[in-house]
């Protein structure tokens, strides 16, 4: 007697079986693959947001420069705040590599839109003697009025930073308010500074009026300088000599981009976070793919004892519902990263960033779309084909 072989199923035939089977079952197979959803969207939009954030941050310093380095005191041998000679942006203009420099001096002063404002009410503003080539140093712009020049910077004028012009109340030029002891003119707002956010907070006049209205000593508390990027390195090692040649200690030189570069790290280091709680979302998800295809075993015995009974293999069955596993994750998977696309989209361009989304997150999604829905789908695919047609088709 002849034994006939079972017939062997195509590709397109089990993908055909596989999606008969969610069809007959729309609702629960949009639930959960919505699980599957939430999680690879979550996923996406959290690895997609912070590329996003960190080209950003990336294209900025491009655009600001790794070149400026800042100059301030630090400790005296005896632990107290050091001072920078008065001579330090002549001697740091002096070094060959130093394109630019400028300084800023702290004055202990207060400034108000009145007199009639109690002087405890600063708003966080500082006020600063600068010298005339300060924003050319740090590349920033006045986005109302002008700069100060060597005719204003010895007269009663003031720039105020973007920050400051906020908590001031002003948005335009040509007013007057009480700095220190008496009247000074605003002649311009400048634009935001991200090299340089304490310069935002602060009120700005030249280095001659500070020391003739406001009592400032000429010692800069900071100073700043551009040179080459290729000797930016070099520059730093001789700032602490070249200002201060006597006690060379009590200098700090520091980068104001390595702060921006370590913001990038920092969001690096909260996307695992967040990307901790996607892993989480999507394993929620792939238990509700498994819950469903142990019901959907329960509910279709009779149709698994038919097909057994007209020859189907347990092989065969098996691969039938580990392919509706596979697809109803897949579903999720697909909806999942266009959601998370879309809105790693919608939130960068309404923060003015350039949206990015990694191939590597997508492809990432696709293989953990593929392996919930295979581990998903291996006990029920299991139970279903241990099912004797027999017991299956006689089971009410």
């Amino acid at each position: 007697m002849t034994r006939l072989a079972p017939a062997r199923l195509s590709p397109s035939d089990v993908l055909r079986v596989g999606a008969a089977g969610l069809r007959a079952r729309p609702t629960r197979v949009i639930l959960s693959a919505l699980g599957i959803a939430i999680g690879i969207a979550t996923m996406i939009a959290v690895v997609g947001i912070s590329s996003s954030s960190r080209e950003q941050l990336l294209r900025q310093l491009d655009r600001l420069g790794t070149n400026l380095l800042t100059v301030a005191p630090g400790k005296t041998l005896f632990g107290e705040q050091a001072k920078l000679p008065t001579t330090s942006l002549d001697m740091v203009k002096r070094v060959r590599a130093v394109q630019t420099a400028s300084a800023t001096g702290t004055i202990d002063a207060t400034i108000r839109r009145t007199n009639h404002i109690s002087e405890a009410v600063t708003g966080g503003i500082a006020v600063q003697a600068a010298s005339t080539e300060l924003l050319t140093t740090l590349e920033g712009r006045a986005v109302h009025g002008t700069w100060l020049n060597a005719a204003t910077a010895r007269e009663p004028a003031v720039v105020l930073g973007s920050e400051a012009a906020k908590r001031l109340g002003l948005a335009r030029t040509g007013v007057q308010v009480w700095l220190g002891n008496r009247w000074f003119t605003v002649i311009g707002i400048l634009g935001p500074m991200p090299l340089a956010p304490e310069i935002e907070r602060s009120a700005l006049v030249g280095f001659p009026a500070a020391e003739r209205y406001l009592g400032f000593d000429g010692h800069p508390t900071t100073v700043y300088e551009r040179s080459a990027e290729t000797s930016v390195e070099a520059v730093r090692a001789v700032l602490p000599r070249t200002v201060n040649p006597e006690n060379p200690s009590e200098v700090e030189v520091s980068r104001p981009s390595d702060a921006l570069a370590a913001r990038a790290a920092a969001a690096g280091a909260f996307t695992n976070l967040l990307l901790g709680l996607g892993a989480v979302a999507l394993l929620v998800g792939g238990v509700g793919v498994a819950n469903t295809m142990v019901i959907s075993v329960l509910e279709r015995r009779k149709e698994i004892g038919l097909r057994r009974s007209l020859g189907a293999t347990q092989g065969q069955v098996r691969v039938q519902f580990l392919s509706e596993s596979l697809l109803l994750s897949a579903l999720g998977g697909l909806v999942g990263a266009v959601l998370g696309a879309l809105a790693t989209i919608g939130y960068a361009l309404s923060r003015g960033w350039p949206p990015v989304v990694p191939p590597w997150a997508i492809g990432g999604a696709v293989a953990a779309t593929l392996v919930i829905g295979t581990i998903a789908g291996i006990y029920p695919a299991m139970r279903a084909a241990r099912l004797s047609p027999t017991v299956a088709l006689t089971t009410t």
